[in-house]
């Protein structure tokens, strides 16, 4: 019976090293903490078609207020995954677009909306 145990724990072992990500790595923390922030996969999303301003951002948000719009865009800029444009006025104007690590959200929110669709048993 032992010999049975050890390939069960072989088995095993071996689809965990087959994982297709690791739930306890920095990496995967760092992003579950990013995205469960509140407004944040939607501030994601809406530039994802471009460049916007504050105040363009607060309006197609649907609800998000300013001081937590302000609070996220500099959480992600600090990240490297926002850009604040500043141009030149009067007036002066800002403008958020997503850097290279902000695009690469598109291919993380396309696999969590279909989650969540199988989820929903929207499949």
């Amino acid at each position: 019976m032992r010999g049975g145990t050890i390939s069960r724990q072989r088995r095993y072992a071996g689809s965990v090293a087959k994982a297709a990500f690791n739930p306890t790595c920095r990496a995967f923390q760092t992003a579950i903490e990013v995205l469960g922030k509140p407004w944040t996969a939607e501030i994601l999303g809406l530039l994802q078609a471009g460049p916007l301003r504050f105040s363009e951002l607060g309006e197609r948000s649907g609800g998000v207020g300013d001081k937590t719009l302000s609070a996220r865009l500099k959480d992600l800029e600090k990240r490297g995954v926002v850009r604040r444009l500043v141009e030149p006025g009067p007036p002066v104007r800002v403008r958020y677009e997503l850097t290279p690590r902000g695009e690469a959200f598109r291919h993380v929110g396309g696999a969590i909306e279909r989650w969540g669709s199988a989820l929903l048993g929207e499949e």
